[in-house]
């Protein structure tokens, strides 16, 4: 089972140099980050942006895989996105997972003045969305006539250095969410409900497999667990619990900190590697 480490980029600069660099030494097969503009727990908190993030995390680290768990597919058109995705994916050798979703952040939107469409409608535009990313990363000339997206044989190069692209990573749980990730991604991961939860969301991604022809096995399933380093034992139980996600069939667990945690507290967590 693979194990990877996430902080928000809400906190100093060099606390998240410090959180990269050492996760990235102790072995954790990918870091993450994420896509929001306001602070973790109140708006009014820091939060640096998600993806020029990534470009710095990229030029930090050397092994690790990075990734932004998960981009809203609200905040960016998927052809900028896309061009945003390819050079982070050169600037880290190779080393991108692309991470995204329907977002859901409301507030963030009424801020900015975005649209914040219907829940069904954001699936669709994920679904487009990736559709249309997945054929700039690949055609030379790409058009494409959708009800939220239009390509008029746009270009996109270079195209990723990782073949045919980079691992797609979605996040969701409900039904139509789970037909876009069985249609699309490489991985499906899904906040923490405790094992069994998991277990029977997983099932329900094997049936939206079956609806659009596509193997279950070709989906990495992936979880996502929330730790929180100023709570005494708080990791500990948690880690705990990796052992019932991995009978229940997941292949990737995300720890993703609520607070920068000490070197010591990463490190116990990367014993488990």
């Amino acid at each position: 089972m693979l194990l990877s480490a996430k902080l928000a980029p809400c906190f100093e600069y060099p606390v998240l140099e410090e959180f990269w660099r050492s996760s990235d030494e102790l072995g954790f097969h990918a870091i993450w980050d994420y896509d929001h503009f306001y602070g973790l727990m109140e708006p009014s908190g820091w939060s640096f942006e998600g993806w020029t993030t990534l470009a710095a995390m990229a030029t930090l680290t050397e092994r690790a895989r990075i990734g932004c768990m998960v981009t809203g597919v609200t905040y960016r058109h998927p052809a900028v996105l896309a061009n945003m995705a390819i050079t982070v994916d050169h600037i880290s050798g190779g080393r991108l997972e692309f991470g995204i979703g329907a977002a859901w952040h409301e507030g963030e939107h009424a801020g900015y003045g975005l649209e914040f469409p219907r829940p069904g409608v954001r699936v669709a535009m994920l679904d487009e969305a990736l559709t249309v990313i997945k054929l700039l990363w690949t055609e030379e000339v790409a058009s494409f006539e959708g009800s939220y997206y239009r390509l008029n044989e746009a270009r996109c190069v270079p195209k990723p250095l990782q073949k045919p692209h980079p691992p797609i990573v979605v996040g969701g749980t409900q039904p139509k969410m789970l037909r876009v990730i069985a249609k699309h991604a490489t991985e499906w991961n899904a906040p923490s409900q405790g094992p069994e939860e998991w277990a029977k969301q997983s099932a329900s991604l094997d049936q939206a497999c079956a609806e659009v022809g596509r193997e279950p096995k070709d989906i990495r399933r992936g979880v996502h667990l929330f730790l929180h380093p100023a709570q005494e034992g708080q990791i500990d139980g948690l880690l705990e619990t990796l052992p019932a996600y991995e009978l229940a069939g997941c292949e990737h667990v995300v720890l993703s900190f609520y607070q920068p945690p000490s070197r010591a507290q990463l490190a116990r967590c990367a014993e488990l590697l």
